[in-house]
């Protein structure tokens, strides 16, 4: 019975540890919407291109969304938007949608400092991301006052990541940017 009992006590003593080690490692961060990739020493980057995903996707490591490293450069309604996304596949991988507001916002380099275009954070390795004019973004969170329409971002430099709401139907056309993981769904 004793032996029963330490047998039982290494083996969850060796799940945790386990489990330690794959949480903490400098390539998969715990998601977090409060998490800050900060960098006491050497390079830290709050970016990965996925190697393994052929570099056609990035993990974001403040968040632990994967996003495509080139969203697609053609303007679309909101329904055509969710149809690419959750057909596609990126790197090898299905599973793709349309992020939430807070998600696609979360790319947003708010910084007035930052100058450059599209707004986002200073060594990022996006590319094909729209930035002129009104660079607007689908996303999959539906505007509460009139759920005929959707919020999106607008990435242009002038704007600072602006958001509004966009009818979904046929003659509005934004870009859109594919993610995978995280929750995901139509949150308001």
């Amino acid at each position: 019975m004793r032996r029963q009992l330490l047998y039982g006590l290494g083996a969850i003593l060796a799940a945790v540890t386990g489990l330690a080690m794959v949480a903490n490692s400098a390539y998969y961060a715990l998601p977090s919407w409060s998490q800050k990739i900060a960098c006491a020493v050497g390079n830290c980057p709050r970016f990965i291109e996925l190697a393994d995903w052929n570099r056609e996707a990035v993990l974001d490591r403040e968040t632990g969304l994967v996003w495509e490293k080139s969203p697609n450069t053609t303007e679309r309604n909101w329904f055509l938007a969710q149809n690419l996304c959750n057909s596609q596949a990126v790197g090898g991988r299905k599973g793709w949608r349309v992020p939430t507001l807070q998600e696609l916002t979360s790319l947003v380099d708010a910084d007035p400092a930052n100058i450059g275009s599209p707004k986002l954070p200073p060594g990022h390795p996006f590319i094909n991301v729209q930035s002129s004019g009104a660079a607007l973004y689908w996303s999959a969170t539906t505007f509460a006052f009139n759920t005929a329409s959707a919020w999106r971002a607008n990435l242009d430099i002038g704007t600072l990541g602006g958001v509004s709401a966009g009818d979904k139907n046929a003659t509005t056309n934004n870009y859109v940017w594919c993610v995978r993981g995280g929750q995901g769904g139509d949150v308001q």
